[in-house]
């Protein structure tokens, strides 16, 4: 029997489910204990359900989900490489009537006079490319798919319990009134203010600033109103990706729900007191700031009802995110938070929970303790270069998007411009989210196959 706690699904909603799914349903010996804990914060959502995946197709699964549904209103994009999984885990059907297909990925000038950079057909071109689709997804419909998957496949939801310690060693949590559950090894996916990873390192893990903050809108189209109400209904119905980029900030937004939300974030300089992670925003400030954008922001911002504000955070590498004998692993945004800046959050989430379940897919139970080993050591080697990689070029993406007005953002903008009037774009672009050699190490990642492939060459 597999016993997998999820203490909390957190009220903090940034999008990186963190349910690793581990493909295991071959083995029903096995016992393992998930732990993803309280506060689930920002960054860290999808690895939750994802880890359950694999783990639960082996045997019964009991899992402690605090908090696990939120009403979160936020977007996500799922990118090939991410939707990929959706479609091994058996999602894809269920979440293609609710996902937004995007036609296009388009780069605006901030005032919108320039069009930067233009991917269209993108649904033809990623399935061409990658052999898998972009989705943009309401948080909750992902959420909601992996709870009906687990709950298919026999998986006990327990909510309203936390983790407040574990014995890594033998891979007991501590629950918070005073339980203790022992498994054969401890899943983490606690997110960026897990209170289980200071423990395991054995000091302070804080997490470190960026110096930008993110305004997060969603805007039904059956709730706008006004003269421009039927142009942003149509703009919002026909779902497309576009970036608005300026001075130390930039937009960017799509459509969700199938065309029916448009979900829209602004990243720009962080103005919160060092002590505050999220406020409540004041719109008068935000329609002030962008007042001399692209119009079209301006009659969106001229519809929002409320708006917040999240300092976006971060950790730098860590030295391991698995121990030596491998009762114990991280996953997700508690070893690798990742900014907005390429939407990878989710999607490295859900890589983490693939390779992680298809390596514990080939331990032998009577050689466990031997071969857990393994799995750490060949888990880290494919995950953890692969992150922080992953990591850096958001921050890169940042600082390309970011430029203030002068020399070099003319010189940017020149760059882009002459690669899409040739209608071909070389390395190295500035949007990486349409730079060939960017975009195939991010889309064209397959995490099964690589995972397979590690364990080909070096088998346990």
């Amino acid at each position: 029997m597999f016993t997998i706690w999820l203490p909390c699904w957190d009220t903090t909603q940034r999008l990186f489910p963190w349910l690793s799914c581990l493909p295991m349903w071959y083995k029903p010996y096995y016992k393992f204990l998930s732990l993803l804990l309280p506060k689930w914060p920002q960054n860290c959502r999808r690895t939750r359900t994802s880890q359950f995946f694999s783990l639960s197709f082996s045997s019964s699964l009991v899992a402690l989900l605090p908090n696990f549904l939120v009403n979160t209103k936020a977007g996500l994009q799922i990118t090939p490489n991410g939707t990929r999984l959706l479609s091994h885990w058996g999602l894809a059907d269920d979440l293609a009537p609710l996902a937004s297909k995007p036609t296009s990925l388009s780069v605006h000038r901030h005032d919108g006079t320039k069009l930067l950079a233009h991917e269209p057909l993108l649904q033809e071109r990623m399935l061409a490319r990658y052999g898998s689709p972009f989705w943009d997804l309401h948080r909750v419909h992902l959420q909601r798919a992996m709870v009906d998957k687990c709950e298919a496949l026999g998986i006990e939801l327990i909510l309203n319990a936390r983790a407040v310690s574990v014995d890594f060693d033998s891979a007991t949590v501590t629950l918070h009134y005073g339980a203790r559950i022992q498994g054969d090894l401890v899943l983490l996916s606690d997110g960026l203010w897990s209170s289980i990873r200071p423990q395991f390192l054995g000091r302070p893990s804080p997490a470190i600033l960026t110096g930008d903050l993110a305004y997060r809108i969603t805007l039904r189209t059956e709730e706008l109103t006004g003269p421009d109400r039927d142009e942003l209904a149509a703009f919002v119905a026909n779902p497309t990706v576009n970036f608005w980029i300026g001075p130390r900030s930039h937009a960017v937004g799509y459509s969700v729900s199938a065309g029916t939300v448009y979900n829209l974030v602004i990243l720009r300089p962080d103005d919160l007191p060092a002590s505050v992670v999220k406020l409540e925003g004041d719109l008068a400030e935000v329609r002030a700031l962008f007042e001399s954008w692209d119009p079209l922001l301006s009659k969106f911002l001229a519809q929002v009802k409320g708006v917040h504000k999240w300092k976006l955070m971060w950790l730098d590498a860590l030295p391991e995110w698995a121990n030596e004998s491998g009762t114990f692993f991280m996953a997700g945004d508690c070893c690798h938070p990742m900014l907005p800046y390429l939407a990878q959050g989710a999607n490295s989430s859900l890589e983490d929970g693939a390779v992680l379940g298809h390596l514990l897919s080939r331990v032998r139970r009577a050689e466990m303790k031997t071969q857990l080993p393994r799995v750490a050591e060949l888990y880290q080697r494919l995950r953890m270069e692969r992150g922080r990689r992953i990591q850096l070029e958001g921050f890169k993406q940042r600082d390309d998007f970011h430029l203030d007005d002068g020399e070099e953002q003319e010189k940017r903008d020149r760059l882009m411009v002459e690669m899409l009037e040739k209608g071909e774009i070389k390395s190295p672009f500035p949007s990486r989210w349409t730079d060939p050699e960017i975009q195939s190490f991010l889309y064209g990642y397959d995490a099964y196959e690589e995972a397979e492939k590690a364990y080909q060459e070096d088998p346990f």
